[in-house]
């Protein structure tokens, strides 16, 4: 999903699913236009980070794939000027380098700061890097530094982990789906409850939230630039990278493996998202192939389909006009094919939103530990701002981040996107009894709640295992996000319990 050449991504926090990366080469290097931008190689050095490897070389780290990277400094230095520009806004490009200790947990080890200097006519970088102190000044200096960098997590999370890969692409499949294919076409039938709600929850969306002068203009950091940015990523989107296994691999977290059940194998086992996330895909998959090959028993027959082949057209051609001549569109001659696309489809509004939604408040609502703005610059020795570092360091800090206005504005606001609603109809439930009379695809979706009941064991099971540290976390809260919740038919989920998967983005 990120734009990020040149490096592969992977993952270190349980709710956000995209955002961190293994590096090819070190130091990372940047990809942004060299006669605009010059030289923007990461000024981390081995020297910087060695004494965090546990022994390892950083050659030996990352040929073990232990070394990851959190790389948001190519998508953020092309707005830095602007951005720094308003009021009360200071942001910094960040580099997070992360190391993978022996027990299976990260740890940050190095976190580089950027911000534009121009020099001439190319904007090149002014670059520091922190690494861990934990006592002192310099251990405030360091709780700053990550500071800055959950900064740049929180926005490119709201923006385009959630906003763009979750609610924005899922609309030109539901209007295309709506005008293209009538009620009773099987595959209107399979995807419609997936799309509960989207469009409306989308267009309130547009009305209060990234809106000018929206919420999320007043309390994340781009602010007025939030949507041109996301704008920028949605040009890089790819429909074929969007299923999970395909986005595993191309983070560099999977490898393609034809003895696996899901066809790839996780180079991190305890990786709580893509665990859950791959058992869940594979019973979306099964469920959608059992469903399919009922009403389409050979590729002639899928060819032969007029709506299903206008459906198709309009979601490339009109849905995706800027895009509709790239190379990597399915071009829907194949069952195969419509399988993929179906299931890629349900699993973007039903897991993938359920995992960057509904764990926002319970891992984001103390906002000191996931802070939406910075404000100001890293003090430096000799400044006011620094006098107060040493002489209150807490109150430095507060000054810092997010202010007070913006900060219950934004913990209200995830509070509400992260709450189930009463009448949720979850992954494997159907709001509809007779949505079919066909009896086969009924017995198929029968199987798919039961496979997903299954997932569910298996999640607590995971969760209690002292060996998958990752899965709790030192606040011992584990992780349910992709916990399917089908059998919960009494609303036990109901509020903010971070559990369940939905059936549709409706929040």
């Amino acid at each position: 999903m990120d734009d990020r050449r040149g490096v592969r991504q992977g993952d270190a926090r349980r709710r956000q699913p995209h955002d961190d990366q293994t590096p090819h080469e070190f130091p990372p290097k940047s990809t942004l236009d060299p006669s605009k931008y010059g030289d923007h190689t990461s000024t981390i050095t081995e020297a910087h980070i060695g004494k965090s490897l546990e022994g390892l070389t950083v050659e030996q780290a990352l040929a073990d794939n232990r070394l990851y990277i959190v790389d948001q400094h190519d998508n953020l230095m092309p707005f830095l000027v602007d951005i720094n520009n308003l009021d009360g806004s200071f942001v910094y490009a960040t580099r997070t380098l992360l190391f993978r200790r022996g027990d299976g947990t990260l740890a940050p080890v190095a976190i580089e700061l950027s911000s534009p200097l121009i020099q001439g006519d190319l904007t090149t970088a002014k670059s520091t890097v922190y690494t861990p102190h934990h006592a002192g000044v310099e251990g405030w200096i360091w709780q700053l530094a990550k500071a800055y960098a959950s900064v740049n997590d929180y926005g490119w999370h709201q923006l385009i982990s959630h906003w763009l890969n979750t609610h924005a692409v899922m609309e030109p499949f539901v209007i295309a789906t709506n005008r293209q294919l009538s009620v009773t076409h099987p595959v209107y039938k399979l995807l419609h409850p997936h799309y509960r709600d989207t469009m409306n929850i989308n267009a309130r969306a547009r009305g209060l939230l990234i809106n000018a002068g929206g919420v999320i203009e007043m309390t994340v950091f781009p602010r007025k630039h939030a949507m041109p940015m996301s704008s920028m990523v949605y040009k890089n989107w790819n429909f074929t990278e969007q299923a999970l296994p395909d986005d595993l691999i191309k983070r560099g977290m999977a490898v393609e493996d034809p003895s696996s059940p899901h066809k790839v194998r996780l180079l991190i086992e305890d990786y709580p998202y893509a665990a859950d996330g791959l058992e869940v895909w594979h019973a979306i998959e099964q469920w959608v192939t059992e469903y399919l090959t009922i009403y389409y028993p050979d590729d002639g027959v899928l060819q032969g389909d007029v709506e299903l082949q206008a459906w198709w057209k309009e979601v490339r051609e009109v849905g995706h006009g800027d895009l509709k001549d790239a190379a990597w569109w399915p071009k829907m001659h194949t069952v195969a094919e419509l399988i993929k696309a179906c299931a890629t489809i349900i699993w973007t509004g039903s897991a993938l939103h359920a995992a960057v939604n509904f764990g926002q408040y319970p891992y984001s609502g103390y906002h000191p530990n996931k802070p939406s703005a910075s404000r100001r610059p890293m003090p430096v020795p000799g400044s006011e701002e620094y006098a107060l570092l040493e002489r209150d360091p807490e109150k430095a800090f507060i000054l810092t981040i997010t202010n007070q206005f913006q900060a219950l504005v934004g913990i209200s606001l995830m509070e509400i996107l992260s709450k189930h609603s009463s009448d949720e109809v979850y992954l494997g439930q159907h709001e509809t009894p007779a949505w079919t009379s066909d009896a086969k695809a009924q017995e198929a979706f029968r199987r798919f709640g039961a496979r997903l009941e299954g997932i569910e064991k298996q999640v607590v099971a995971m969760n209690g295992d002292p060996r998958l540290k990752n899965r709790t976390g030192p606040a011992k809260f584990p992780y349910m996000l992709l916990y399917p919740n089908t059998s919960d038919h009494t609303g036990q989920a109901e509020g903010l319990t971070a559990r369940g998967i939905p059936n549709s983005i409706s929040i």
